[in-house]
């Protein structure tokens, strides 16, 4: 069905399986530089999944370069660990490349003994909050050796080819961008100088490898920063490296520092596939693609369409490492999916935390979290079909045991819809194709519209009750919540009723943003109908971007903390509080809310008190757990577990780990 991403492809000498890569990812699984069984079982697992290339990285060169956040591959005691990975990833099928990788300025004092990072020149970072040391001849050639032999080390420690970053705003890019490189030397001003760095060092390092070994480098199509380099240049440059050595160009969008959003959902799948085109274009090297491309028939499609020779698929193989095999046998359908939520890789590395998947419970724990048969098939009745209930059952089932899913509501996915309701939020309802395809799969049945009660507990022989009924919202008793044009955000996303001109929402956290968001974009015009509008020179740009983002409501929130979106994730938080911003949502934080009778909303800020009037006023102060069968599975010493939101209300991947992980434990 994918013919052209399962075809093989040639890289210099070494035919690739297929067309499928899994690129280089921070997941800081140690802070001492060093591979442990956590990365041996990640890695692997992604191998056996069937992708063409593992690329293990990023790999710092030097110290000053990499400091303890990344993997280093700077002296010959890391290359017997490094050959018994390269060892396994390919017994497990797949062909293993490393990233090789330097920071620059983007090194941060305090990985590195808080000595100054390198860089072209003493420009403050934003970045890494430092102004780092202007790079002298010494440096220059101290850090292109340490290219070239980690490039050795490599070779022999079994990887079967060799990326170098340029991506990111990293050393390379830094050396590349008008922004970073302020040089009067031979290594500034020109084009010609400002490729001289990582010319010379590809150059070295092909030297080192030798011109049957496989080398690639990553770049930006496009840095998305002001006053650096753009899609006019970047083809340019693809040419200079590929006149340098290298076999293949992994093209990925921006830096840290742009604000252009590169992974969250607000960017459209396969949004930077046209760098990557862009690129194939003006080299003869073969080209990947990168950046949410995350089903198979995208994957096909940009192969398909001459877009890239390759495609990288990093996030969406740590969401299901066996992607690739399942789409080759047809059941695209079946695959975990990656919203593209950002909470378990990107937040978690922003935060020096090691990765996992909030939607893949395995991910990170392939060694410990492992679904066994059981010796005793037991008869399981799971209560609500929300994800948490879902995982539970799905995840039973391959444990040898028999389900029943019993859900209340009219269809399967508890509150997935409502939180795939605001813009952007949509990937979300992925998790519902998942789950519906393998409930087919596992053939569980599921009795949607059946509430349990505690007389159908008594007449139902169950050996064990897992509960997943979820949460309700929390009404707050404040004057006036009773008023007709007083609504939870729960009503608001599920049910899409009228709004009036002013709407209040109660609460800043990321449902009450997310809430505003939704309401503030009623009445806006369609990226349908922005296209139409832009193709035919209707209509002033300022004009259009003045209807994309003037809705049907002005929209205020009100928060009680200082702060507004707290519980957001680091990744993302700039990005939604930037879109409100641009529909024109006002923020009120340090508001206490104490009525909303007639939907007049009246709040303390300090000691003053004051009101306004609104037309509808959306309560979005959090939910409360749904605990009405416990009592009775205590009272007949049923055997239950309680899972997800009706223990506590929480996040998603609370769910969906803690379906799973009392499934492995039944």
């Amino acid at each position: 069905m994918y013919t052209n991403l399962f075809s093989p492809v040639t890289l210099n000498q070494l035919e690739i399986k297929n067309r499928i890569a899994y690129p280089s990812l921070g997941v800081l699984f140690s802070y001492d530089r060093k591979l442990n069984d956590r990365y041996h079982h990640f890695f692997n697992e992604i191998a056996k999944g069937g992708a063409g290339i593992v690329t293990v990285g990023p790999v710092g060169v030097d110290y000053v370069g990499s400091g303890i956040a990344a993997l280093a591959i700077d002296n010959d005691e890391a290359i017997p660990e490094f050959r018994k990975l390269t060892q396994s990833i390919r017994e497990n099928g797949a062909s293993p490349w490393i990233q090789l990788f330097h920071a620059g300025g983007y090194s941060h004092p305090f990985l590195i003994d808080n000595q100054t990072p390198l860089a072209p020149s003493p420009i403050f970072s934003n970045y890494s909050k430092t102004t780092p040391k202007a790079m002298d001849d010494r440096d220059i050639d101290t850090v292109q050796d340490a290219f070239a032999t980690a490039a050795q080390r490599a070779r022999e420690a079994g990887f079967d080819g060799v990326e170098i970053i340029a991506s990111a705003g990293y050393l390379m890019t830094q050396f590349l961008s008008p922004l970073k490189n302020r040089r009067t030397d031979g290594y500034g001003g020109s084009f010609e100088n400002r490729t001289r760095f990582p010319r010379e060092t590809i150059e070295r390092t092909r030297k080192a490898l030798g011109s049957d070994f496989p080398l690639g480098i990553r770049m930006a199509g496009n840095d998305f920063v002001e006053g650096s380099n753009t899609d006019l240049e970047t083809p340019k440059i693809a040419r200079v490296y590929q006149e340098a050595g290298v076999d293949v160009i992994n093209v990925t969008g921006g830096w840290h520092e742009s604000k252009v959003p590169q992974l969250p959902m607000e960017l459209p799948r396969k949004g930077f596939a046209f760098l990557a085109k862009n690129i194939r274009e003006n080299v003869t090297v073969p080209v990947m693609a990168s950046n949410r491309i995350t089903s198979p028939a995208e994957a096909e499609t940009l192969i398909r369409e001459g877009y890239a020779d390759m495609v990288n698929l990093g996030r969406v193989l740590i969401a299901d490492p066996f992607w690739p095999s399942k789409a080759a046998a047809n059941r695209a359908d079946q695959i975990r999916p990656c919203v593209a939520c950002s909470q378990g890789c990107t937040d978690q590395i922003f935060s020096g935390q090691p990765v996992f998947c909030i939607g893949n419970p395995r991910a990170g724990f392939e060694g410990e979290r492992t679904v066994k048969k059981s010796d005793i098939c037991k008869k399981i009745m799971v209560v609500g079909a929300g994800v948490a209930g879902l995982e539970a059952a799905v995840t039973a089932v391959q444990a040898g045991h028999r389900v029943e899913v019993f859900e209340k509501a009219g269809d399967i996915g508890g509150q997935v819809p409502i939180a795939a309701a605001p813009p952007h939020k949509q990937e979300l309802n992925e998790f519902i194709r998942y789950y519906r395809a393998m409930l087919k799969r596992s053939r569980i049945p599921v009795y949607l519209n059946t509430e349990v009660t505690p007389d159908h507990l008594e007449k139902n022989a169950f050996d064990h009750v897992i509960l997943a009924q979820g949460a309700e919202p929390l009404v707050p008793k404040i004057h006036g919540v009773d008023h007709p044009k007083v609504v939870t955000s729960w009503e608001v996303l599920k049910n899409n009723p009228p709004l009036g001109a002013k709407v209040a929402v109660i609460g800043g956290g990321a449902v009450g943003l997310e809430t505003a968001l939704f309401a503030a974009a009623k009445g806006t015009l369609s990226p349908e109908m922005l296209h139409f509008l832009f193709t035919y020179d209707a209509m002033d740009a300022q004009r259009l971007k003045h209807h994309m983002f003037n809705g049907s409501s002005r929209v205020t929130v009100f928060e009680m903390l200082d702060r507004a979106g707290g519980d957001v994730g680091r990744s993302t938080r700039w990005v939604l509080l930037g879109n409100l911003d641009r529909y024109g949502v006002k923020i009120n934080t340090g508001t206490r809310v104490e009525s909303v009778a007639d939907a007049k909303v009246s709040y303390r800020k300090v000691d003053t008190l004051e009101e306004e009037d609104f037309d509808t006023v959306i309560l979005a102060l959090g939910s409360r757990p749904v605990q009405t069968l416990e009592k009775t599975l205590k009272e007949k010493e049923i055997p239950y577990t309680a899972v997800g939101d009706c223990i506590q209300p929480g996040k998603i991947n609370n769910a969906i780990h803690g379906g799973f992980l009392a499934a492995i434990n039944l």
